[in-house]
């Protein structure tokens, strides 16, 4: 079966230029990618064609090939399409220049070793240090520049020479069917420089193993789960190549008293059934270590909150403050004495009116209506 125009795969004009092959790629990818279409054979089928067709037209020299001698300018190779050219990539390399390469340090093709890798840090910190922020001190395992080659990888006294195969470039070039294709030196990895004498304290690798110490920074209101960046405090690269990154993800210990919800602080506190019956005066506990006077009601049931005003949590960059809510918890009283039980009996029968627990006796009120309707 012919192959369809690959013009025609892309949904493109002849005369599109380099951003309008970028936009159709772009746009069929994302719909016939596989995570998508998960087990449709069609979708994938399309998605290795739009693939192909970008491969060649967004390349000037395959594309002045293609237009010129149309699909047969791929199979003068041996049968060779047009993405089967040697080039390491394949449709990475379509994504890796549409989307980016992530912790590659560059783009591919750029002679010179391979930026370092980036790191991960965790760090568990307390809601008081999240409340006032931190200053601390971190002990990182990490690949750092050798001491005795200065990063170089080379022996005291010697340094790299430019590689004889690729001549200091970091690429090779040859030629296959129309094109002349780069790829990276097989010798000198990309570095374009190859040591002769490697360093004995690195093994020619320009880089050791050794804990490092970071002083780390944590702003106050920093919240569970923030990923802090220490730029360039990764790995070290090859022979003093480019380091990676270090990240510190930070992550809010659980209180024992405060619950946090943002900028606020939750708190729940029991409260003696005598107080929450007659009212009264409770302190409470906040998180910038002080304490707070909150007046409870006469009456005062389960679940009632009362909120304090600029008492919970620091906002991130910010002087402002979230609020605190207490949540009060009527306790029922336990172990009681043989006088405290009787003075409770005489409450009840007191109480007998139904006007000192009105939910509970309107509750019952209903259920009794309830079980009355059930039997009509």
């Amino acid at each position: 079966m012919a192959k369809q125009d690959f013009y025609e795969v892309l949904g493109v004009a002849k005369s599109a230029n380099a951003d309008d092959l970028k936009k159709a790629f772009r746009k069929l990818a994302m719909q016939y990618h596989p995570d998508r279409n998960s087990g449709d054979k069609s979708a994938e089928q399309k998605f290795k064609d739009i693939n192909e067709a970008y491969d060649v037209l967004k390349d000037d020299q395959k594309r002045a090939a293609y237009d010129r001698f149309g699909h047969a300018a791929f199979e003068q190779a041996g049968g060779r399409g047009p993405g089967d050219f040697g080039f390491s990539g394949g449709f990475a390399d379509i994504f890796d220049e549409l989307f980016g390469e992530f912790g590659s340090g560059g783009r591919r093709g750029q002679a010179g070793p391979s930026r370092g890798s980036d790191l991960r840090y965790n760090l568990e910190i307390s809601l008081e240090e999240s409340f006032r922020g931190k200053q601390t001190t971190i002990r990182v395992p990490n690949l750092v520049a050798c001491d005795q080659c200065n990063g170089s990888g080379a022996e005291a006294g010697s340094k790299p020479v430019s590689c004889t195969t690729c001549h200091g470039r970091g690429r090779v070039r040859s030629q296959q069917g129309f094109f002349s294709v780069e790829r990276t030196c097989y010798t000198c990895q990309g570095a374009g420089r190859v040591i002769e004498k490697p360093c004995k304290g690195c093994g020619g690798q320009g880089r050791v193993r050794r804990e490092k110490n970071l002083s780390v920074s944590i702003p106050p209101g920093i919240e569970d789960g923030v990923r802090i960046r220490l730029a360039g405090e990764g790995e070290v690269g090859v022979r003093g190549a480019t380091p990676g990154d270090l990240y510190i993800f930070v992550s809010v210990a659980p209180h024992g008293i405060f619950q946090r919800d943002g900028a606020h602080i939750y708190c729940r506190v029991p409260i003696p059934i005598t107080t929450a019956a007659l009212g009264g005066n409770i302190e409470v506990p906040t998180v910038d270590g002080s304490r707070a006077r909150v007046t409870v009601p006469a009456g005062t049931q389960s679940g009632h909150r009362f909120r304090l005003k600029s008492k919970g949590m620091t906002v991130l960059r910010s002087t402002a403050r979230g609020d605190m809510f207490i949540e009060a918890t009527v306790e029922t009283p336990v172990n009681l004495t043989k006088r405290q039980q009787e003075l409770l009996r005489e409450f009840e029968k007191e109480g007998e009116n139904g006007q000192t627990h009105p939910e509970s006796e309107g509750f019952f009120a209903r259920v009794k209506e309830f079980f009355e309707d059930l039997r009509e």
